[in-house]
């Protein structure tokens, strides 16, 4: 398909209206069944795509839960549901939304805990997604709203700990904006996206999106603790994680972000000075203060149980990887790979410079890294394209890119003689 490559449209004229308040007023927050049962039919009764977005409380609570839900539909207005004071059940409203399209921002940031209250979309139109296949730079929602629509949305919330109650309506004010100009944003995107050539592949991407698994946990997550490169045996990682898993088991239990029970500096400095006894803990910074005098025995445990391990039982250490190993090794390792690899880094971006698009959207740089290490024997165009279509490309993504990469396959490493 050939595609325009020149510049996403811009509108020109006056400056951003400020845009400080919804236009209807900030609607009343439902909090009990009636009220809920009200506002689902008039979601229900209303017509067009609905505008979603959600609030949580990450850096404040252990649990990634919505604490505030919001929708907008025309014909309905604007709706903020609280889900706590619901008790997560939100059935009507689950009812209401069957079949329509929903409209998120980053959608891959509230799906999960739009799916805990058990909503799921029918279909998806992802506003930042569109803004990265159509070209912009930033993608921001309000960035998007001002250049795209000639709003400056009012912003400064998005942090705050959002379990708190009641919610201040300053608070609710600035979550009601973020879903007053969704849709309208998502129709002039369509059409930036229709006279690119490129609606098709937002389309792709718009349903991979919706139907991704959930996220799985990492394995061994304490591995990215903050300053952690500053421990230099495997002793002192066992310490590192005895501590990390202490710290999470009381997160998880107070439903509190673990960084608030204790910051990473304070597990990384404990495992490296190693204090014999509570005396010895308490000096270091972060533990004398009262709450963590308080927990004193338990960090302390924590370190007695990590000192105890036998060395068999002590973590490696690099993390094993059931991929490739980190890029800037492969010159060492496989020179041949790492040919490869910076020639398929060359082609992709010239690709993707030519379709206006980030890289990184172009193909998963993962796959890219795999395919290099290990390339299929079937190196060509139809080969690779197969690979890729085995690692979750689209089928767009395989259209632009087998060819390039199937050429890059073939790289060879500097001073090897080929020909």
């Amino acid at each position: 398909m050939d595609v325009p490559s020149d510049e996403p449209t811009e509108p020109t004229g006056a400056d951003p209206v400020p845009l400080t308040e919804p236009a209807d007023g900030v609607p009343p927050v439902v909090a009990d069944a009636q009220a809920l049962r009200r506002a689902a039919d008039a979601l229900a009764g209303a017509t067009g795509p609905v505008a979603v977005d959600t609030e949580r409380a990450s850096g404040y609570r252990y649990s990634q839960r919505a604490y505030l839900v919001q929708l907008r539909r025309a014909g309905a207005g604007t709706v903020l549901v609280d889900p706590i004071a619901l008790g997560g059940r939100l059935d009507p409203l689950v009812a209401a939304l069957d079949g329509t399209e929903w409209v998120l921002h980053a959608a891959s940031q509230d799906l999960p805990c739009l799916a805990e209250l058990g909503l799921r979309p029918s279909a998806l139109f992802d506003t930042e997604l569109a803004g990265r296949l159509a070209g912009f730079e930033r993608v921001a929602l309000g960035t998007l709203v001002e250049r795209l629509l000639g709003y400056r949305l009012e912003k400064g919330h998005g942090a705050a700990d959002w379990s708190r109650r009641p919610l201040p309506p300053d608070w609710l004010n600035y979550a009601a904006l973020d879903v007053e100009l969704l849709v309208e944003l998502r129709d002039v995107l369509e059409r930036e996206l229709e006279r690119q050539g490129k609606l098709a592949w937002a389309l792709e991407e718009f349903e991979a999106a919706r139907t991704a698994p959930l996220p799985r946990p990492r394995s061994e997550p304490w591995r990215r603790t903050s300053g952690i490169h500053r421990i230099r045996s495997p002793r002192q990682l066992a310490a590192v994680r005895s501590l990390w898993e202490t710290r999470d088991a009381l997160a998880r239990e107070r439903d509190i972000a673990p960084g608030r029970v204790l910051p990473d500096s304070a597990l990384v400095e404990a495992a490296v000075r190693n204090p014999p006894d509570e005396a010895s803990l308490l000096a270091l910074p972060v533990f004398r203060g009262r709450a963590q005098r308080r927990l004193v025995a338990v960090w302390l445990g924590a370190l007695h149980r990590a000192a105890a391990l036998p060395r068999a039982e002590l973590p490696d250490a690099a993390q094993q990887h059931d991929g490739p190993p980190p890029a800037n090794r492969w010159a060492d390792k496989d020179p041949a790979a790492a040919a490869r690899l910076a020639a398929a880094r060359v082609a992709l971006t010239a690709v993707a410079e030519a379709n206006t698009l980030p890289v990184e959207n172009l193909l998963l740089p993962d796959l890219v890294r795999r395919t290099c290490w290990q390339p299929p024997a079937d190196t060509s165009p139809e080969g690779v394209a197969a690979v890729l279509r085995a690692g979750g490309a689209r089928n767009w993504q395989v259209g632009l890119t087998a060819e390039a990469l199937s050429g890059a396959l073939g790289a060879q490493p500097p001073g090897s003689g080929a020909a």
